[in-house]
């Protein structure tokens, strides 16, 4: 006669085999991710939080492609803030925005064929009283009055002049006290030491034109220093390529906060995830949950997007070098109609 089972009546060999699944999903891709089918369809596959990039230029693409693209929620980083705040705050893509870059007199973007005088504000004074014409705060006033999320600040010294550090100091005052964080493009040498010593907040691109060393590197992680990678945009500048991403596996490695974003309308970048930046962050070591984390943090935000879910179709990516290709075929959805498998 044969034994009873010792097998519970759930655990049958297709419950076992959801679990083993499951636990091969979280091991890659973090507890967050789930298998999932969509209602409507049938389709099987993963689901995700929302994805963001967190450095895109809205008056440089067609937004309209970004869901079907795998992209709920993007971070407009130098736009009119006029035109930026006429937008559809319950759309998709859900949209922060910077408002205009804050430069010194002639300094970048000032000038560039892509960007029209709109998304330009050239301050001339270091005042922080409001009302003052050019002063820092009378700018930084401006851009919280169209609801902007982040303040941007322009240190590009290979490209033109650049704040001196009084007024820079007064910009990151004023953002503070209206509690928005302040994003800096960092570009030139000594551009990351005045970023880092002026309390900027955030690196809109990994640093690419000069060596962190570790010295700078742990003073940025000490301060909660977040960087948005934009990596990709280094394809045919294999110099700034490799310096980019040694800075941000130093960066990563010792505990640094990253942010996935593409610098979209910045060249011939994909609307929707782009597998380069993926598959860039990757090999910077910023791999798996980290990885996705990098991809649906809600920065500016502190709630993540509500309503909407990422959907990958498909198997699940066998290891982690499949999840740069995989994750490129996501798309976004209504939360409700996915049915997460039971296990």
């Amino acid at each position: 006669m044969d034994e009873p089972s010792s097998r519970s009546s759930d655990d049958t060999p297709s419950r076992s085999a959801k679990r083993a699944s499951t636990h091969a999903l979280h091991a890659l891709l973090g507890e967050r991710a789930a298998v999932c089918r969509r209602a409507i369809t049938g389709e099987h596959g993963v689901s995700l939080p929302p994805l963001i990039d967190h450095h895109v230029h809205l008056h440089l693409i067609d937004a309209g492609l970004l869901a079907r693209g795998g992209i709920a929620g993007v971070v407009d980083m130098g736009g009119d803030p006029v035109a930026l705040a006429r937008l559809d705050s319950r759309g998709i893509p859900r949209v922060a925005y910077a408002g205009a870059f804050l430069t010194a007199p002639g300094g970048y973007p000032v000038g560039r064929s892509w960007a029209p005088p709109a998304i330009a504000r050239e301050i001339t004074s270091p005042s922080t009283h409001p009302g003052v014409h050019g002063g820092a705060a009378t700018a930084v006033d401006e851009q919280a009055s169209f609801g902007a999320s982040v303040i941007k600040v322009s240190l590009n010294s290979a490209a033109g002049p650049v704040f001196d550090r009084t007024t820079l100091d007064a910009v990151v005052a004023s953002a503070r006290e209206r509690g928005l964080p302040v994003v800096g493009h960092v570009e030139g040498e000594g551009m990351l030491q005045l970023a880092i010593d002026a309390g900027v907040d955030v690196l809109a691109h990994t640093p690419f034109t000069e060596h962190m060393g570790r010295r700078l590197t742990a003073r940025a992680v000490a301060a909660g220093q977040r960087w948005i990678s934009t990596l990709a945009i280094h394809d045919g500048d294999p110099e700034s390529a490799d310096r980019a991403r040694v800075n941000l596996a130093g960066f990563a490695a010792a505990g640094g906060q990253v942010l996935y974003g593409t610098d979209l309308g910045n060249g011939e970048l994909p609307v929707g995830v782009n597998q380069a930046e993926v598959a860039a962050l990757d090999a910077a070591g910023v791999r798996g949950a980290a990885l996705i984390e990098s991809m649906v943090a809600p920065w500016p935000r502190v709630e993540e997007l509500s309503g909407v879910s990422t959907f990958v179709p498909g198997p699940q990516p066998a290891d982690l070098d499949d999840v740069p290709a995989w994750i490129s075929a996501a798309t976004v959805v209504p939360s409700e109609e996915l049915i997460h498998d039971e296990n």
